[in-house]
């Protein structure tokens, strides 16, 4: 289908909302719908914050990016990504990319690139997440919220092969900024 048609394409009618579960985090809602061809169908969505949450491919030099290595607790082990975290009441996504860099790997950004906004899982999920490229980093350190202090991964730029080939370098979010950072890499070279 064009996108062209897709986006005439009608959205379902929400006949109605109840919050099914809710923590300090999210809240669940069941919602009844009517599509445009008179289908009813119940599903159910995870609410997240609203504000949205940053990701940060951080260039330590041209030749070096920086991952941390930190508890997953979905998948209960340990995996291998780039700093995130949510975006704070009253802060920019780039506010939060220099927030999270400084809490999770002990460093600032001089610069940071939006290299694009993603949804996660949006069938279900409202969430969404800005990815950014940090460059000019320079040591400076706040308090983080994370239980343990994180493992700090420095990997050369020009392995990406091998970094995908890892076994805990499986977050979809650290994979794509990965690649969108090649290209953003390969655009900046000519």
């Amino acid at each position: 289908m064009s996108s062209k048609s897709m986006q005439e394409k009608q959205v379902p009618v929400i006949l109605s909302r109840q919050i099914v579960a809710k923590s300090r985090l999210l809240r669940i809602e069941a919602i009844d719908l009517k599509f445009s061809n008179g289908e009813l169908r119940q599903y159910e969505r995870m609410q997240g914050s609203g504000r949205g949450a940053v990701l940060v491919v951080p260039l330590l030099d041209e030749n070096t990016m920086l991952l941390v290595r930190e508890y997953a607790a979905g998948l209960h082990n340990y995996q291998l990504g780039f700093p995130k975290g949510l975006i704070d009441a009253g802060e920019t996504a780039e506010e939060a990319a220099q927030r999270e860099l400084k809490e999770e790997i002990g460093y600032g950004a001089k610069r940071f690139t939006n290299m694009k906004s993603v949804s996660m899982a949006p069938a279900f999920f409202s969430a969404h997440m800005t990815l950014f490229i940090g460059e000019g980093l320079y040591p400076e350190k706040l308090e983080g919220d994370e239980p343990e202090p994180l493992e700090i991964v420095p990997w050369p730029i020009d392995a990406v092969d091998e970094l995908l080939q890892q076994p805990d370098f499986t977050e979809a979010r650290s994979v794509a900024a990965l690649l969108l950072m090649q290209r953003w890499r390969s655009e900046h070279s000519k």
